[in-house]
């Protein structure tokens, strides 16, 4: 598990500094509430974006981003509500919900992944 871990802060830290280098302003990272966590919280124009970093060295297990499950779908969005209400971000700004996707050592980002 710790193995795991430390991989998965390897590749949010390559997922951040790739949506650094498209003009995405990273705000927070980790944000953590009792109900879940997101990877990564930035800021695109108008838009807040919460960023699941999903990783997988090859598809034996299927596409990284097919493991944001709906329940972790439901889970983002609470823990995002969470994060807005804290920083007392107006609940009717713009959001929207990404996934930054690496296989091996390809990024993809998907917008509006849902």
């Amino acid at each position: 598990m710790e193995n795991n871990r430390k991989t998965g802060s390897e590749k949010e830290l390559i997922a951040a500094t790739y949506l650094k280098n498209n003009n995405i302003e990273v705000i927070c990272m980790n944000f953590r509430t009792k109900q879940g966590e997101i990877d990564i919280i930035g800021k695109d124009g108008e838009y807040y974006i919460f960023v699941e970093v999903k990783y997988r060295k090859n598809t034996n297990f299927g596409y990284p981003e097919e493991a944001v499950t709906p329940k972790k779908q439901q889970t983002i969005r609470k823990v995002a509500l969470n994060f807005m209400v804290k920083h007392k971000i107006p609940l009717d700004s713009p959001v929207r919900f990404d996934v930054v996707s690496i296989l091996g050592t390809e990024i993809t980002h998907i917008r509006n992944a849902f």
